[in-house]
């Protein structure tokens, strides 16, 4: 009888785990060094006007902000740490707000590490990398738990409870100029998150953002040649053109403008690959 009861018991808890999860819920993982995490100054107009539809799953804990980590709130900046500025993620969560059916939500997951090496994100290499690393980065690594990739799987976990993940976005590569192996470093990145989350990839397109571009005289342009490459080495990966996205004054960052530009790019590719058009497009056929 007792097992009876406990059969009876796991078969209500798995299905009532399953009916908690909404399909209409959006998951998006994202993850890269400063310019995924955020950099630019957060202004008045990307604090307002944020539909409720638009949210974040906390990554660690601002006390001073009121979030907890492992909560989900409305996607008001910043989206990574507790004093991060303007990410892509901003406004890809905006534009795919604007832009699909109501009944949809948009949840963000962003664990991203300033000035790291994809190295910082490989399951199995991230503490050779870490040991070495300057003290700065590896308080950051700590916010994660002293693992950046474990806590975007952690997060991811817990994410798919109560959505479906449709999607990653990549902003990376200063710190690798010139590596020809970044294809490969990602394509392994993105192969064990597939694994780890049990996802089908054909149905979780990764995309990647180019660094700040050389029409903006960026100091690392020359990596937007390899970056470009991606989707040969990973063929469900796309590339976001970063072309006439401002530039800050160091070369490496965008701008707040500039980060609106770039991630609304990278919501318009989503939609496309979702099946819809940009509210934008809509309004104006």
């Amino acid at each position: 009888m007792k097992l009876i009861l406990s059969a009876v018991m796991l078969f209500l808890l798995t299905t009532l785990k399953g009916f908690s999860q909404d399909k209409n819920f959006y998951i998006f993982i994202c993850f890269g060094q400063s310019n995924m995490e955020g950099n630019a100054r957060i202004e008045a107009q990307d604090t307002s006007g944020i539909d409720a539809r638009f949210r974040v799953l906390q990554a660690v804990d601002c006390s001073d902000k009121g979030r907890i980590k492992d909560q989900w709130y409305t996607a008001v900046p910043p989206l990574a740490r507790c004093r991060t500025g303007l990410t892509p993620a901003d406004y890809f969560g905006r534009t795919l707000a604007a832009s699909l059916p109501k009944k949809i939500k948009i949840g963000i997951i962003n664990v991203s590490v300033a000035g790291a090496r994809i190295e910082v994100f490989e399951k199995d290499q991230y503490q050779t990398y870490l040991s070495n690393a300057p003290e700065w980065m590896k308080n950051i690594a700590n916010e994660y738990g002293g693992n950046p990739y474990g806590r975007l799987v952690e997060l991811a976990r817990l994410a798919q409870k109560a959505g479906v993940i449709k999607g990653m976005l990549l902003h990376q590569g200063e710190s690798n100029p010139n590596d020809t192996l970044w294809t490969q470093k990602v394509k392994g990145i993105y192969d064990n998150l597939v694994k780890d989350l049990n996802l089908k990839p054909k149905k979780v397109p990764l995309l990647a953002g180019e660094l700040v571009n050389a029409d903006q005289q960026g100091a690392c342009a020359n990596m937007n040649k390899i970056i470009a490459t991606l989707p040969d080495k990973l063929p469900n990966s796309y590339i976001i053109s970063s072309a006439g996205c401002p530039s800050s004054r160091d070369h490496l960052h965008f701008t707040a403008e500039g980060y609106r530009i770039i991630g609304t790019r990278y919501g318009e590719k989503m939609l496309a690959l979702l099946g819809y058009k940009p509210a934008n497009q809509l309004k104006n056929q």
